[in-house]
This record gives C-alpha cells, structure tokens and sequence, in this order.
C-alpha cells in the first residue's frame, strides 16, 4: 500500500524538528558536558590513571640551559675599572623530576616532596665540563660583604684566612666544579668557625643544593570539592607564609607549586605560583594567545614590575633592602649572602644595571620568561623559566682581596629550565582536547542543518502535493465526463483517430469487457 506524500511530509517535518531541537540541546548541554570531563580529569585523584601519572611522575623532557659570564678583565676590576664579561654556554643537563612520599588527607589536599636530578647532556652543549670559565668567588667577595660591619682587626683576620688558603676574588675552575662543588679548605673553615654561614657544609657549588634534592613539603589541593582551587597550595613545609620578607603580602604563600593551575582560564586570568629556589610568591600575566602542536594556548610572561623595587611598585617595598628595579634581593633565605636575582642580561631591568658592566645584550627571545598553558585544563604545553644570579660587591676596607672594586652587583650565571609537551603525550592532548571538543561542536551544528534541511523538504513535498490536489480538483470542476461503449470491432479505433485530432478531449482510460471495450473521455464543459 503507497504512502502519501502529506504524511511523508508530515513525518520529516517531525524528524526535522526533533533533529534541531537536539542540535540545540547540544549547544548548551555539549560545553557543560566537556567541562565536567575536565574537571574530572585534572583532579588530583589516583582513580585518573593518565592525568595523575602525568602529575606524580613528570613525562615531559625538561631541561636546564647554563650560561656562565666570563670575566676577561678580573685585574682591571680590582683596579675600579668596570668589569667586561662574555657569555660561554649553554651547558645542557636533562632534568629528571618526580613526586615521592605522597600523602592524600581527608580535607581535600595531597602531600609531596618533589625530587630533582640533573644529567649532562654533551650533544646539546657548547662544550664539556671540563671547560674552564672565571667567576667572582663567591666566598671571598660575598663574605667581604658579610663581614663589612665587623671591627676592622676581625676584617683583617679574615683577609688572613683568605690569604693563609690561598683564595682571591675570581675564581677559574671547569663547569663541572663550579655548578656541583668542588672541595675547598676555606669552606671546612668557615663552617668551623662560621657555623650556618655557608648553604652546605660539603662540596661548595652553584647548584650543589640541587641535583638529587627535593623542594620541601608542598601540600597542595586536590580539587575534589572545588576544582577551582586544584593544585593550589595549602602549605609548604608546613608553613601558611614565610618569614623572609618585610610585609605580610610579600611572605604569604599564593597560586600553585608552578607545575599546573587550575582549569577554565581567560584573558584575565593570571598564573600565581610559589618558588622556593627564589623564596617568594610570583605572579605571570597573560601576553597573547598562540597554539603548540595545535592545541591552543595562552601565553603568560613577567610583568615588569615583578622585579621592580619599592621606589617603582609600592607592593614590593616588602622586599627591600632593594637597589635598581630589576633586581630581588634573596640574601634574607640565602645565609645573609649578598646574592641578587634577575632576568638574564638585566632584561626589563633598570638601564643603569647594564651600564655598569660591559658585555650585555638583553632581549626578549633570548631572555623572557614565558609559559603557553592550555586555558581550558591548566597544563602547561610549552615552558621556559629563565633566572639570573647576580652578585653583589665592592671594596671592603680590611679585606685586601677585595681591592679598589667599583660598587657593582656582577652577573654570574643564568640558566633557563624549558620543557614541552610533545610525541604521543601532545597527540594525545590534540585528540582529547581539540579534536573531540571540535567535533562535538560541529555535531551540533550538523544536526542543526540537517534537521532545518528535512523541515525546508518537508514543506517543499506538502506545498508539492497541496498543488497536485487543487490541480486534480480545478481539472474535475471544468470537465465533463464522457462514457463510451463499443463493441469490439473498428468502431473503437476509429474513435481513438478522433480523439488524437482534438487536442482539447483526452481519453483518460479503456476497459476491456468480454464483449465490448468503454472508454472514459473528459471533454471540454461548454
């Protein structure tokens, strides 16, 4: 049995309508659904195999660039000339990092200790470690500084020492001594009779803290009862804020451990973070977008007021004693040691800083601190932290081995930790985190078309068969109708020759009866 085509029209009208209603339906309901799986996914929680393996044992490559500024003039700048560097590096080491000694608690947060371990990688250095570079000693010219409001015979004594092992105020050792340590009389020394004045009490280093060491007990939310506050931190070893600085605002503990952030972020969003290498809270702030490996990002930098002194940003006057903007004073968390960071080459810092040493050409590509973050999860795609360490000296009276040294705060080094998201970890992201939602979008808007596409035929074949009808029933109304019978014989074809002459009669149909054939005419109503 045949099917109409109005109730053919009325049933795509239908489906036509439910397909958009859906299609919408999706438009609301797909974010929200995409957002809850987000969530889900980027909880501190044990139960999300990928996302807190990623989280506990970092399989991104992260690794550590080392560039040394090497003094070409030292016997000048003990004569008050100002001093000239070149940069040497970098010197690579693949970084290892893993979480230990995890804890969840009933509140809603996780403890950690966070461990590091560094391993020097030839092919992507300038050279081996076995390279020699010359530095300021540190343990002359940052004790002289230490020791300069001491009475002049204690200055003295201490000049003594300095002399009786045979220390000066550069030093030239290779790469590896300077970055891991190297043994030094002096050392055992003044920790004899310094106790608490030095970092270790072993091998003296620049990063001999470092390898194979932790980062302290962090504490930081899960985000199972507010994902907002995820990776957030509650305390770092077991303290709610520090004690390093002036103001209670500079010594609170703000933002994450600096690995990840909480989800949903936008243009106003800012990245809060606690470093305990630099001993403060820091704050990056959004630049522009971009994407890595297609997966879309935004890109957070310093703001240039993160370094600036008390002078320029009243909110920093907390970390003075401060000098030129560009400069942190980190000598109140490192044993009183006149140690300053920076940007390297003095980016974005004070343009004093770089007239007061020769050899120095900052710029942003070089030397910005930059993070790309995925927005809608908080995970970093593409990182690089770069820090300078600069030291403080001058002419201590007393201490002949700091000579007629110019006030001048000294680049040292600066290093650049970097890592991203790449191989099957970032095509993963691509298809979670762009593809799907992608496609989800599209959906929507796929059943949206197709259903207004089924509504437009549906009305197309009713208008079709609305036209059909009034057709047939104009065409009955203007005729009259004409019933022929004949017998069999030539009598019919004879009448079929008339018809064909005249245009305006036509032979609707002809039944055929055992005697006789009727024909059914329609013929013009005059």
């Amino acid at each position: 049995m045949a099917i109409s085509k109005s109730k053919i029209a009325v049933g795509l009208l239908v489906g036509g309508i439910l397909t958009v209603v859906f299609g919408t339906v999706l438009v609301f309901v797909g974010p929200i659904i995409i957002d809850d799986q987000i969530a889900k996914n980027v909880e501190i929680n044990p139960k999300n195999e990928m996302s807190y393996t990623m989280w506990k044992d970092i399989p991104v490559p992260f690794f550590m660039s080392v560039y040394f500024f090497n003094v070409l003039n030292p016997q000048e700048i003990l004569n008050g000339e100002k001093p000239m560097v070149e940069q040497r590096g970098p010197y690579v080491y693949s970084e290892k990092r893993w979480k230990d000694n995890i804890t969840f608690h009933e509140n809603y947060t996780v403890s950690y200790k966070e461990y590091r371990q560094y391993h020097f990688e030839r092919d992507m250095s300038v050279g081996d470690e076995s390279d020699v570079v010359t530095i300021p000693n540190m343990l002359v010219l940052g004790a002289a500084i230490m020791m300069e409001k001491l009475p002049y015979p204690v200055r003295m004594i201490i000049s003594a020492s300095f002399k009786a092992f045979k220390e000066t105020a550069f030093l030239t050792k290779p790469v590896g001594e300077l970055m891991w340590g190297y043994d030094s009389k002096l050392v055992d020394f003044l920790n004899n009779y310094f106790p608490g004045m030095l970092p270790s009490t072993g091998k003296f280093g620049l990063f001999a803290e470092f390898n194979n060491s932790n980062t302290g007990l962090f504490t930081v939310n899960t985000g199972q009862d507010d994902i907002r506050k995820v990776h957030k931190v509650d305390s770092w070893n077991g303290l709610k804020k520090v004690d390093y600085w002036r103001t209670e605002q500079c010594n609170m503990i703000n933002g994450t451990a600096g690995q990840m952030w909480p989800p949903f972020m936008t243009p106003e969003s800012t990245l809060p973070f606690y470093s305990p290498d630099a001993c403060r809270s820091m704050e990056l702030v959004y630049q522009r977008p971009g994407s890595v490996g297609g997966v879309p990002v935004y890109r957070f930098v310093a703001p240039t007021t993160l370094f600036a002194n008390g002078t320029d940003y009243a909110p920093n006057e907390g970390f003075c004693p401060c000098r030129q903007s560009g400069l942190l004073n980190v000598s109140s968390c490192r044993q009183k040691s006149p140690v300053f960071i920076s940007h390297p080459h003095f980016f974005n810092a004070d343009p004093f800083l770089l007239s007061t040493v020769l050899g120095l050409s900052p710029n942003e590509d070089d030397h910005g601190l930059f993070i790309d973050i995925h927005p809608e999860t908080g995970v970093p795609m593409n990182v690089s932290v770069r820090l300078q360490l600069n030291l403080y000296m001058k002419a201590v009276s007393g201490i002949t081995e700091t000579g007629k040294i110019s006030e001048v705060v000294m680049p040292m080094i600066w290093f650049g930790e970097s890592g991203y998201i790449d191989g099957p970890i970032l095509k993963t992201f691509h298809t979670n985190l762009v593809v799907m939602p992608a496609m989800m979008e599209y959906m929507q808007y796929i059943f949206i078309s197709l259903g207004l596409a089924t509504i437009l035929g549906a009305v197309i074949l009713k208008t079709q068969d609305k036209r059909r009808t009034q057709s047939s029933t104009n065409l009955t109304e203007k005729q009259d109708q004409m019933v022929c019978y004949f017998s069999k014989g030539g009598a019919f074809k004879h009448f079929q020759k008339i018809i064909k002459s005249k245009p305006d009669v036509r032979l609707n149909r002809v039944f055929v009866e055992p005697q006789i054939q009727i024909c059914h005419c329609a013929v013009p109503f005059n």
